[in-house]
């Protein structure tokens, strides 16, 4: 019977109903690439609860990044879609009538992830930042200062990556340390220069920005076979001695890669010393990083940098995948919880907020970042399924939806890329993916023939690499899903 309706579907176009899609999706799984591996998927209407397939939707499996459905979501929630995250420049004195500051500038970190980036709606780049604050030095009537310039980073503690993180990951971009002043998205382009043939070794020819200090070691090659960034960069947060390996393709006018800057804060006050430097201000010392606040009580305010919302961050998260700032997200959610800006902390205050919305039991999950790039996270389909339902029923529903990718968007690693054709199917799904090493996961959202919200999730692990045809059996299973037909509410 179960391959008779595989067969029907197959070949004649018609609504499925729910009650027959779970011998479907059974059939659409068996493949190669699943032989020896774990899936689980669950789906269920929006607004009923009603479940249209379930194949293990209770067993925890590694989401990799639709971790970060429950991180924004909660976001949203204990923070509001409006929030912005502030970043403050004070003195620590006024200047004398000649302009000279005896005392120190002090930059206060804010959490503010979009810092000097490019990423998000309404940010401005790292140069036009320290315009910002040069300018406001320069209209405070400073034209000297008598000490340094310190980053308060206090507002975070702890690690400055989560526990779990492979070691390899962390000198690269996706992995970047977080800190409570970041900047410029934490990483900085590694340029190497063109190379027509293969198995050559490689030559840095600029790192950009450039970072105090680093020093690189290169052992990347050519390849002339690939396309792809096959460079890896190994380094941790404070380690200034990088080493890449790996390759990089052929190319006649040379190839970028990104890396993780060792220490973000120190290299933002490094900037503002070098900025103020090149409008003819000197500071005498040199910068530093404060991990206690100091008595802002007692300083003069200079200037505030105020981020995007956080409705157009989110969009970054999810649609670009972005782990950075989803993992400063993290921090924020227990800074919002009253607690100090922790990963711990954070991860206590995004399963409460699970645990309160009855979207996840105590033992549905197991977590140890906020977006999904610990191999070590478990969560089951259900709680995917479970946000999703819930955020449907909040007032930042719209702003959740639409921070999730469409079929055509290439942000989310073309997941979808038979949805380009029809088009009219593609404002009908809404998807978060994510892949690490034996991985492969996809949650979020269609409308099915009478245009009630469904939310899916669908997660694969200890797969073998380089198959993609599990992409392609998501796909069946999700237009399935926009074939249902229900009872319209």
């Amino acid at each position: 019977m179960r391959y008779f309706l595989v067969f029907i579907v197959g070949i004649f176009p018609f609504c499925l109903h729910a009650q027959v899609l779970q011998d479907v999706v059974q059939a659409k799984i068996q493949i190669p690439a699943l032989k020896g591996a774990w899936w689980g998927g669950f789906s269920s209407y929006a607004d009923s609860q009603e479940e249209t397939f379930s194949i293990h939707a209770d067993t925890r499996l590694a989401p990799a990044s639709t971790l970060k459905l429950l991180t924004t979501a909660a976001a949203l929630q204990l923070l509001g879609p409006h929030h912005r995250f502030e970043t403050k420049l004070y003195a620590s004195a006024l200047p004398d009538s000649n302009g000279t500051l005896s005392g120190d500038l002090i930059l206060q970190g804010g959490g503010d992830m979009t810092l000097g980036s490019r990423r998000v709606r309404g940010a401005q780049t790292y140069e036009a930042v320290l315009k910002q604050w040069v300018n406001a030095i320069k209209q405070a009537g400073i034209k000297r200062v008598n000490g340094t310039i310190y980053a308060d980073v206090s507002l975070f503690e702890g690690p400055a990556i989560a526990d779990k993180v492979n070691w390899e990951n962390m000198g690269n971009y996706f992995a970047a340390p977080a800190s409570a002043l970041s900047f410029n998205d934490n990483l900085f382009v590694v340029h190497f220069k063109g190379e027509l043939t293969g198995n050559q070794p490689t030559e840095v020819a600029a790192i950009d920005p450039q970072i105090p200090g680093v020093e690189i070691q290169n052992f990347v090659t050519t390849d002339a076979k690939s396309k792809k960034d096959n460079a890896y960069v190994y380094g941790a947060p404070d380690q200034y001695n990088l080493k890449i390996f790996g390759s990089i393709p052929t190319t006649l006018t040379g190839f970028d890669i990104k890396a993780a800057m060792p220490n973000p804060a120190l290299f933002t006050v490094q900037a503002l010393k070098q900025a103020l430097a090149e409008a003819e201000i000197s500071v005498s010392g040199t910068p530093q990083v404060l991990t206690q606040a100091p008595n802002y009580g007692n300083l003069e305010h200079l200037h505030t940098y105020k981020s995007p919302e956080l409705k157009d961050i989110v969009v970054i998260v999810n649609k670009r995948s972005f782990n950075l700032y989803a993992d400063m997200l993290l921090r924020h959610l227990a800074l919002a919880n009253a607690q100090p800006g922790s990963i711990q902390n954070g991860l206590k205050a995004l399963n409460d907020f699970l645990v309160k919305n009855h979207t996840a039991g105590e033992l549905d999950i197991k977590i140890y970042d906020g977006s999904g790039l610990s191999r070590d996270n478990m969560i089951t389909p259900r709680v995917l399924v479970n946000t999703l339902n819930f955020m449907s029923t909040t007032p930042n529903f719209e702003y959740y939806y639409k921070s999730l990718a469409t079929p055509d968007d290439r942000g989310d690693l073309l997941l979808l890329r038979r949805f380009l054709k029809p088009k009219h199917q593609v404002e009908d799904v809404r998807i978060k993916g994510g892949t690490i090493d034996g991985v492969k996961a996809v949650a979020g959202y269609v409308h099915d023939k009478d245009g009630r919200l469904i939310s899916f999730a669908m997660m694969a692990n200890n797969l073998i690499p380089r198959d993609e045809s599990l992409w392609r059996a998501h796909e069946d299973i999700i237009k399935e899903l926009l074939n249902l037909k229900g009872t319209s509410r």
